[in-house]
């Protein structure tokens, strides 16, 4: 038996709260000076060996960043993946990265080589770089960039971020904001394996593509109201399988009384339909679109909305059910659950505290774990049993980002602020679920 099944023996209503810091182990596993941010998903190697941070101690620091690294598990060896050139306060910046479920094959954004003072590090100037972890420093451009117009079908222009793999490590979505037209409108999009390289023209801004690169979500600036026109598309995850190409995405919209609320929607993927529309890049002043056959639909239809923490849409194994966050009657934010078959949205935790984080589902989708309070919880979707997982205080360092499962599920990997001399550094600690 488990150490949370030797937990979750005791239950009462509402929710079983256990605690059983005596039998959960967890382990410092960074001790290096400097920051050690972890993604908010599939930040284990795909043997479960490795764990990949960026060196951010500021999360909103990416544009400073200057390095990519992974440390092991087991002995806490820290190996450098990455380091920018001329790093600068202005760019170009490195973070965010994540493993390819399938392969040692580390995605994270990357600023563009040219940032300074005028132009720098931003939302709309970054792009994917992806590195084998055998090959440390030798970049791959994932996504095309092509600021000359005629644009070549495949690249966009302006900057992707969040990237986060398909279940089966074939495609690649993120979210987009375009530089030159509307760059406050995010939209979702997708990278599929490109037929060959996107090469695109020699200037600054530019760079080559080894996948092609579609917007796949459509945004207005002004939905209607009742509508189910959204203003923007965010923070989505993965449906489904392998061979299932389906994201579902947060998308703002304004109901009856014009009010914006945050629903979930969800979006088909045909990487043969996106690729027989190459006029989707889109022309000079214009944002690119969406390609013919690709259509969003709107999954729930509720009173108020998701919460407007930020938090990205997690989905069980067999994409059945989409997981986010809503506040409840006092404003706190709750677990609810959403049924891709019908877009029936249900409350399924009513703790009396409020969750403070994103959150994250196991890969055997029996539970899902996030930050309150400044500690870490595990709750048990079907017998609604909960678990603190650590025993800090609210004056403790604080706990930062979103607790990530192991792809074997026997551990959680956490960000937390540990004090080294006169400085505090965001450390990597794991806990370890099983003996």
């Amino acid at each position: 038996m488990n150490l949370l099944s030797r937990c979750l023996l005791v239950s009462f209503l509402p929710f079983c709260f256990t605690s059983c810091m005596n039998e959960v182990q967890v382990v410092a596993l960074t001790q290096s000076a400097g920051g050690h941010t972890i993604h908010h998903n599939s930040i284990f190697s795909p043997d479960d060996e490795w764990i990949v941070f960026d060196g951010r101690n500021d999360d909103t620091k990416i544009g400073e960043t200057s390095t990519i690294g992974m440390v092991h598990v087991k002995t806490g060896e820290e190996r450098m993946l990455y380091k920018t050139n001329n790093q600068t306060v202005y760019g170009p910046g490195v973070g965010a990265a994540s493993f390819s479920p399938k392969e040692n094959t580390v995605l994270f954004i990357h600023g563009l080589y040219d940032a300074d003072a005028v132009k720098p590090y931003d939302m709309t100037r970054r792009f994917g770089l992806a590195i084998h972890t055998d090959k440390p420093m030798q970049g791959i451009h994932m996504d095309a960039r092509d600021v000359v117009s005629p644009y070549r079908p495949g690249s966009l222009r302006g900057g992707t971020h969040s990237h986060c793999w398909s279940n089966d490590g074939q495609l690649i979505s993120f979210t987009y904001n375009d530089e030159f037209v509307d760059p406050d409108l995010r939209v979702v999009g997708v990278m599929i394996p490109a037929d060959k390289e996107i090469v695109v023209p020699v200037s600054n801004g530019n760079n080559n593509g080894t996948y092609y690169s579609a917007i796949v979500s459509d945004v207005v600036r002004e939905p209607k109201w009742g509508s189910d026109e959204i203003s923007k598309a965010f923070d989505e995850c993965w449906l489904g399988g392998s061979g299932q190409f389906t994201i579902a995405f947060q998308g703002n919209t304004r109901n009856e009384k014009g009010e914006t609320i945050t629903e979930i929607y969800t979006v088909g993927i045909d990487p043969e339909m996106i690729r027989k529309d190459a006029a989707a890049v889109g022309r000079e002043g214009e944002r690119p679109r969406v390609p013919n056959g690709v259509r969003q639909h709107r999954l729930s239809r509720t009173v108020k909305g998701l919460s407007d923490l930020r938090h990205w849409l997690r989905a069980s194994p067999d994409g059945s059910f989409v997981y986010a966050l809503a506040k409840d009657d006092k404003g706190q934010n709750q677990l609810v659950q959403c049924e891709v078959s019908t877009g029936e949205l249900t409350y399924i935790s009513r703790f009396d505290f409020s969750i403070s984080s994103p959150i994250n589902i196991s890969y055997q989708g029996d539970k899902i774990t996030f930050v309150a309070n400044n500690n870490v919880y595990v709750f048990w979707l079907k017998s609604k049993k909960l678990e603190k997982l650590t025993s800090n205080s609210v004056t403790d360092l604080k706990i930062v980002g979103v607790p990530v499962f192991s792809r074997k599920d026997d551990k959680i990997a956490f960000n937390q602020f540990v004090a080294e001399k006169e400085s505090e550094y965001i450390q990597i600690k794991l806990i370890n679920l099983v003996d």
